[in-house]
């Protein structure tokens, strides 16, 4: 919890911060859907009746929010921007029945970092009496702590089920520039020197990198069975993304089961990017089910998460190490 100071807002703007455990494409549904936002939206005690919620740029938000004592404070919002799932800009105007209004823009962004989500609610008011006031009214530092409290304690608490379906997200950054990480995804003599889970290795790497085209590889397991595996490119702009079907195969290329799980979905739809920070690259893999999965491929899918996050953890560290070695020999 912070009261930040910038060149632009500085004394207008109230900033509080909070890491979820929770992935990121969670954290912004339970934010965005309100059949969720009504069970967490709001400090200990209130409780929020929704009138209207269209998130989308130029939607509005009405609702009121109902404090333990029995006070009303009608909210209305526009939303300014909506960036799936990365942030949201809305102007906000509302307050106490009858008492004093406020009026701030507000931003919310969404962090990814691993399997948790770092959220930052920042409010920037038109002057500075603005945001004293309503500190002091509406207590709105301990108020906004305790909303993401809420918002952590539902995500905690979330049904099973909600998570179904929902697409396998994992995060890793490195300390590598991001045309070398793209590279050692889009050069099979790259591709061959990492990729698989820890103690395969890969013997044949074979790519035709273009919409339609294809990477076929083999990999040996320490158990010395053989898998071998496909993609077929959707999608390619380099450096930043990549989109393929991923599945498994046979010597010949031809699509086939998992060789150790039958009912796992026959095809995934695979979505690399590849975001540049200050500190290297941020790498984020996402596996989402097609339209066609069946639903036993669905429920395998939903409950094997943990492995999957297993699998690909030693996948990226070995991706890790082979980026610090070639980082190392170009110094």
């Amino acid at each position: 919890m912070a009261v930040k100071k910038s060149n632009s807002t500085e004394d207008r703007e109230i900033v509080i911060t909070r890491i979820l455990n929770a992935p990121r494409e969670l954290v912004w549904e339970v934010w965005t859907n309100p059949k969720h936002v009504v069970n967490w939206w709001g400090p200990n005690g209130f409780t929020t009746t929704i009138e209207k919620m269209d998130v989308r740029p130029g939607g509005v938000w009405k609702h009121v929010m109902h404090g333990p004592d029995g006070t009303s404070y009608p909210n209305s919002s526009v939303f300014k921007e909506v960036v799936k799932p990365e942030r949201l800009v809305f102007s906000h105007g509302g307050g106490k029945q009858g008492g004093p209004g406020a009026h701030f823009i507000a931003t919310w962004t969404f962090e990814a970092q691993g399997g948790k989500t770092r959220v930052t609610m920042r409010g920037v008011f038109d002057t500075a009496a603005d945001r004293d006031m309503v500190v002091k009214q509406y207590n709105a530092l301990e108020g906004g702590t305790q909303t993401l409290g809420r918002l952590a304690d539902y995500l905690a608490n979330l049904p099973a089920a909600e998570m179904e379906d929902r697409d396998f997200v994992i995060t890793r950054t490195f300390s590598a520039p991001r045309e070398l990480v793209y590279q050692a995804f889009t050069d099979p003599k790259r591709m061959q020197q990492w990729w698989g889970p820890q103690g395969f290795t890969v013997f044949f790497s074979k790519m035709d990198l273009r919409p339609g085209g294809f990477y076929h590889y083999g990999m040996k397991g320490p158990d010395g069975n053989t898998v071998w595996g496909k993609f077929v490119y959707r999608e390619i702009a380099a450096p930043k993304r990549l989109v393929f079907i991923n599945s498994f195969s046979d010597e010949a290329g031809n699509i086939t089961r998992h060789p150790m799980s039958p009912a796992w979905p026959l095809e995934l739809l695979s979505t690399v990017n590849f975001d540049e920070q200050d500190t290297g690259t941020v790498l984020t893999i996402r596996w989402s089910l097609l339209p066609t999965a069946t639903a036993e491929e669905r429920r395998i899918f939903n409950a094997t998460r943990a492995s999957m996050q297993q699998g690909w953890t030693g996948t990226l560290d070995q991706l890790g190490a082979y980026l610090a070695e070639c980082t190392s020999t170009t110094r």
